[in-house]
């Protein structure tokens, strides 16, 4: 949650394109039957000639039968295996039959990997949302606002690659845009230009050390400090990041809201580490795997203190 994915070009765009390709193949390998075909066409008359006309090779049979008629069939025979291949086998196995065998071993694979999380999941049993509720403990009272950090991150603290996130949870989405809605985010610059537009209702606030840095309908500051500022009429702000910035923000915030994928991924950003010794972990709820999630994950609220 802490980076977002920039606006891709449309997957219309890439499927003609793999259409046209596609289509291209075909035409060479039509154009190429047509070639054997005259070139066999014109081989057996050029046999049946020197036969036939010219006398070559009148003396030799095989099997009792002139041998260009033998030369003849061995070309059918090759010229029918082109034919097979260009006009049925790859019609019957084309892109889709691909695609469909690809797509039915990656579903077992899911399906095995589900599996072994149940296995996992009934062996270690993760704490229930209802116990960790019980739990309390009490903010710093440096504010009297509440600073959440709010951050989807890997097992090894991988936000994100090349400014784009590494994963695409669907469900991890609507909970940051219900959690972020009508409050102020506060991320820094390149978060701001990773994003494809604003995200509505809420009031954006950038920290950059560009000092003549212009953002379109948000509010450009130059510190934390003055970014915490400026939201203070808002009694729960957000800090979305990135890497910096979370770090920055670790002795501010009062709350972190994790989603904590069940994955080690390669990332040029990190979420910082937390210190149990000053964080305590207040809920968490797991969410398996499923056909719109390629990865495990949990949500993970702590509270300071």
């Amino acid at each position: 949650m802490g980076l977002f994915s920039k606006k891709q070009a449309p997957q219309i765009d890439i499927e003609q394109r793999v259409l046209i390709e596609n289509a291209q193949k075909r035409i060479r390998q039509k154009k190429g039957l047509y070639r054997h075909f005259v070139v066999f066409l014109a081989g057996a008359i050029i046999f049946i000639l020197l036969n036939e006309v010219l006398g070559i090779g009148k003396e030799v049979t095989i099997f009792g039968k002139d041998w260009f008629l033998w030369a003849i069939l061995f070309w059918m025979f090759l010229l029918l295996i082109h034919a097979i291949n260009v006009l049925f086998l790859s019609s019957f196995m084309n892109k889709n039959w691909e695609e469909t065998q690809t797509n039915s071993l990656i579903k077992k694979q899911k399906d095995k990997i589900n599996r072994i999380q149940e296995q996992v999941e009934q062996s270690h049993p993760l704490p229930t949302p209802k116990a960790l509720k019980k739990e309390t403990a009490t903010p710093i009272e440096t504010t009297s606002n509440k600073i959440t950090l709010i951050a989807a991150a890997a097992e090894n603290n991988a936000l994100g690659k090349d400014n784009d996130l590494p994963w695409h949870l669907p469900d991890d989405f609507k909970r940051f845009k219900a959690l972020t809605t009508g409050h102020y985010i506060i991320m820094g610059r390149k978060t701001w230009e990773s994003m494809p537009q604003l995200l509505p209702n809420r009031t954006h606030i950038i920290i950059t050390r560009k000092k003549d840095y212009v953002a379109k309908d948000a509010i450009v500051v130059h510190d934390l400090p003055t970014a915490l500022e400026k939201a203070k009429e808002d009694p729960n702000i957000y800090i979305i990041g990135g890497g910096e910035i979370y770090a920055l923000s670790m002795d501010y915030a009062t709350h972190i809201e994790l989603t904590r994928i069940h994955q080690e991924i390669p990332a040029h950003v990190f979420f910082p580490d937390i210190d149990l010794k000053e964080w305590r972990l207040i809920e968490r709820v797991h969410h398996p795997a499923d056909e719109r999630h390629l990865y495990a994950f949990s949500y993970e609220t702590y509270m300071r203190g």
